[in-house]
């Protein structure tokens, strides 16, 4: 049985939440293959907002199981304290034994490189992921598995230090206590290890006997791919669909239905290029009605206009069958809105994404605005002029948009037949 996905087509932060709880009601398995804790999933059912950076969004179905798969790079003290809100977790919650670990002294990598770039930071959250990639990369990571012999881990650790003295030292960074280090990975050991199994051979078991609903869901969003989106201005990881099979070990004839999650507008956090920016007070009011600040962070995102020329490659890129369009009663009550239809770019306007985003000016089409579709949930009760503008979006996209929430509320989703 083919495993569905679940992917953002924008910057991150296109509320793939809300969806993959929605969804995930129908589903036995819900995993995450990418990414870290510099994710956010924010998702409010009946009033009560619950936040998630590594466990899957389909924590909230009682009968589904929740893996984090090996694409993922993994806090032990984040994924700790994000447990904490839920009372039993066993056998409702798998961590891929090849996931990687993120410790205290990649946080500390990340936050002195962002320092020492100045003027040319990433803007990265500061907790470690794009460290904790490197050392993958570069075979000095460590992953979930090792937790089984502490003695070991704690050798090699204690080792990655010595071997790079130099480094550190330049940094600021001091080498940790020996037995402090060991009482904190006799903590992981103790808490995480009854989770850890090897999570690709389970995903396996259960597609090959069949009678199993899988749904997959990524971490940020399409422009942020390290291959394909606003590089250098990127994460650390492929957050395309592609990236499932890696992250996961799945085979792309395993991919089913593949759903891309965009905003009724953007949003950005962080540096890089964002042609459809607004700096004045249309970005304000953007930020204020979308309640646009970082689930991770906290920080203030920056906010736009649609991007359909970006939403038509990310949605090609991932091979949406359908977009999910979410915060459409974030655009209540505005009297024009603006879609970006193409760009300017080297004097030419052009309907594609240059690998030099930054030089490209938006062109742009209006559309009339509507006074409120805030909780409405069903097509027919839409006004004319939000159909208008979701079917203009379907043909600028040239994908369909099957899903559209108008408000924070899992109910307040409108499912088109």
């Amino acid at each position: 049985m083919a495993a569905d996905l679940i992917v953002g087509i924008q910057w991150g932060d296109e509320g793939k939440g809300k969806i993959v709880d929605l969804l995930a009601q129908k589903y036995d398995i819900v995993c995450r293959y990418q990414g870290g804790h510099n994710a956010g999933h924010t998702i409010v059912v009946a009033g009560k907002t619950i936040a998630l950076h590594l466990i899957p969004s389909g924590i909230l179905n009682p009968k589904a199981t929740n893996i984090i798969g090996n694409g993922v790079v993994v806090s032990p003290e984040a994924l700790l304290k994000e447990m904490e809100q839920f009372d039993n977790l066993e056998g409702r919650l798998l961590i891929s034994d090849k996931a990687h670990l993120i410790f205290k002294y990649h946080e500390q990598i990340d936050k002195a490189r962002e320092r020492l770039r100045g003027k040319n930071a990433i803007g990265t959250t500061g907790r470690g992921i794009g460290p904790a990639y490197s050392d993958k990369v570069s075979r000095q990571g460590h992953r979930m598995g090792e937790l089984r012999d502490i003695d070991t881990l704690l050798d090699k650790i204690m080792d990655y230090f010595k071997a790079n003295e130099a480094y550190f030292k330049a940094l600021g960074i001091a080498s940790p206590k020996k037995e402090e280090l060991r009482e904190e990975l006799e903590l992981y050991r103790q808490r995480l290890l009854p989770f850890v199994v090897d999570a690709t051979n389970y995903l396996w078991e259960k597609m090959e006997r069949g009678g199993h609903k899988i749904l997959l869901e990524g971490a940020q969003g399409t422009m942020l791919d390290i291959d394909h989106g606003t590089y250098p201005y990127v994460t650390s990881s492929n957050t395309i669909a592609a990236g499932a099979c890696t992250g996961l070990g799945l085979a792309p004839k395993d991919i089913g239905k593949v759903t891309g999650i965009a905003k009724a507008y953007c949003t950005r956090v962080g540096n890089g290029p964002f042609p459809t920016e607004e700096l004045g007070a249309l970005g304000d009011r953007l930020r204020e009605q979308g309640h646009e600040f970082g689930t991770t962070t906290g920080r203030p995102r920056r906010c736009g206009w649609f991007d359909a020329v970006a939403a038509r490659y990310a949605s090609r890129l991932n091979g949406c069958d359908e977009l999910a369009l979410m915060k459409l009663d974030v655009l209540d009550g505005f009297e024009k809105i603006k879609v970006a239809v193409a760009y300017e770019y080297e004097g030419e306007r052009i309907g594609y994404v240059p690998s030099d985003l930054e030089n490209v000016r938006p062109v742009y089409e209006e559309f009339a605005g509507w006074d409120k579709v805030e909780g409405v949930r069903g097509w027919d009760d839409l006004p004319i002029e939000a159909k208008l503008y979701i079917e203009a979006l379907e043909d600028l996209t040239d994908t369909r948009i099957g899903i559209l929430s108008t408000s924070p509320d899992r109910a307040d989703t409108i499912i088109r037949k």
